[in-house]
């Protein structure tokens, strides 16, 4: 009888801990560190999560009635007070559902209120005591180690670029996270995913970059460590890979010895899982490699779009093209999917997820995401800034647009010139609600001529006549 994978046999020791039943228990797959656990007690910190308490709204908009600089002080002062109680409340804290609390307004705390250059001086002043004491619970149950994973990514976006020392000192311990075959799903691509952020932002050794890439290449394949590689770490790994990929040259993505072409069969294997997480990961990765490979052909900046478009690199006559061909029909499958093995809201994501994908692929179109500030939008037109932005999302989850407008770091990467974005010359929270809402007088009128309209195609479609041209 052969030996069980080394994620199913039993571990020799003494007597389980409380926590480490915890680590028994199968994490659900749409686990998340959000959540409104009074954790705002363990810290001391009155009014955490009573409406919003911090003056600002999730899009990045202040409260009409306070000052911008008030209420950030006002939410340093409480990130720091915070911060001073990490390591009673979460590293001397034995009851383990206290420290996930703990871990939660850790999480809320650095996406939230870490505002500007402040909110990095807070976090360099007490890296040294805090980053230990989250590093220590990658040792605890799963939904510990999950959180950690996802602190460690906050905090990674908070200090910004340029800070080796914090990358090689949470490096081997996510390695661990991720190479362990006995840790769940969900913790190692949290781990995968917080390890590839870090060294995106934090980092300037490209040797590590390129081992890291190695790694996310090896954990993307259906086995990886002599086990079959579970679905979330894959499309971790292709996630991973791509933002990795966003900081090498085009031609080491898509030339003929480049790594794209290398995973090139890889990823249409992955279109083909039953994962919709997987196949829009591998999608992306397949749009980047093009776009990429595009780009090769152009040497001139200021040459006209028509030019550039038939001077642009191809995969025309390479031992690739029949492999292009069959990635595209796959994918243009996907875009117009149906039946009932999907939800409709599944469907939907799907197929306008994939005609975006086809659309750099078959028609050589660049892509376009727009986000809104108060004083004007910021256009991101390459898959190397929608994959960037992406993960930056993905990190911060609530508090993204909070940080893309503080963030200084954030905004060198995207080219935003916050001064005009942030001007606020844009409608005011009580303009918003009069003129925007859905119960606004216009939003009202609006439904008004939309009723109408359906009655009356309703009526169209429901008008017949008799053979003598009489109504029925």
């Amino acid at each position: 009888m052969g030996k069980k994978p080394r994620s199913e046999r039993r571990k020799k020791g003494g007597k389980k801990s409380a926590d480490a039943d915890d680590a028994d228990d199968p994490l659900p797959d749409d686990f998340t560190i959000l959540g409104s656990d009074d954790g705002g007690t363990v810290f001391g910190v009155d009014d955490w999560e009573t409406g919003n308490a911090n003056g600002i709204d999730e899009e990045g908009e202040y409260d009409d009635e306070e000052d911008e600089s008030s209420v950030v002080e006002r939410n340093l002062e409480k990130f720091r007070d915070v911060l001073s109680g990490v390591e009673d409340a979460i590293g001397g804290e034995k009851a383990g559902r206290k420290r996930e609390s703990g871990f939660k307004v850790l999480f809320k705390c650095l996406t939230h209120y870490a505002l500007g250059p402040g909110g990095v001086e807070v976090m360099e002043a007490f890296e040294g005591e805090v980053v230990p004491v989250v590093l220590a619970s990658l040792r605890n149950s799963a939904s510990e180690q999950y959180a950690a994973c996802r602190v460690i990514e906050a905090i990674a976006v908070v200090l910004g670029g340029g800070n080796d020392a914090f990358f090689e000192l949470v490096e081997p311990a996510l390695k661990r996270i991720v190479m362990a075959t006995g840790n769940q799903a969900q913790v190692r691509a949290a781990g995968l995913r917080a390890w590839s952020l870090a060294a995106f932002i934090c980092s300037t050794d490209f040797p590590s970059t390129i081992v890291l890439l190695d790694l996310c290449e090896a954990a993307s394949a259906e086995r990886y460590r002599g086990e079959e590689t579970p679905v979330l770490l894959r499309a971790a790994a292709l996630d991973s890979w791509s933002l990795l990929a966003t900081t090498i040259e085009d031609s080491d993505i898509a030339s003929e010895e480049g790594r794209g072409p290398t995973i090139l069969p890889l990823l249409q294997k992955a279109l083909d899982s039953d994962s919709a997480e997987l196949r829009s990961s591998a999608g992306e990765c397949v749009a980047m490699i093009h776009e990429a490979r595009l780009n090769l052909g152009v040497q001139d900046e200021d040459a006209t779009a028509t030019t550039r478009r038939y001077r642009r690199g191809s995969w025309d006559g390479t031992e690739f093209e029949v492999l292009i061909d069959e990635v595209k029909q796959r994918m243009a499958e996907l875009a117009a999917e149906s039946g009932h093995h999907m939800s409709k809201k599944a469907k939907k994501s799907q197929r306008s997820t994939f005609r975006e994908y086809m659309s750099t692929l078959v028609d050589d179109e660049s892509p376009m995401v727009t986000v809104a500030f108060r004083g004007g939008t910021l256009e991101l037109k390459t898959w190397k800034e929608i994959i960037q932005l992406g993960a930056v999302r993905s990190c911060c989850q609530g508090g993204f647009m909070l940080q893309m407008s503080h963030n200084q770091y954030l905004h060198e990467i995207f080219g935003a010139d916050i001064a005009v974005l942030d001007s606020g010359d844009g409608l005011s929270n009580l303009e918003k609600r009069m003129f925007m809402s859905k119960n606004s007088e216009a939003s009202k009128i609006r439904d008004r001529e939309m009723n109408k309209d359906r009655k009356k195609r309703s009526n169209v479609k429901n008008y017949f006549l008799d053979a003598d041209g009489e109504d029925i």
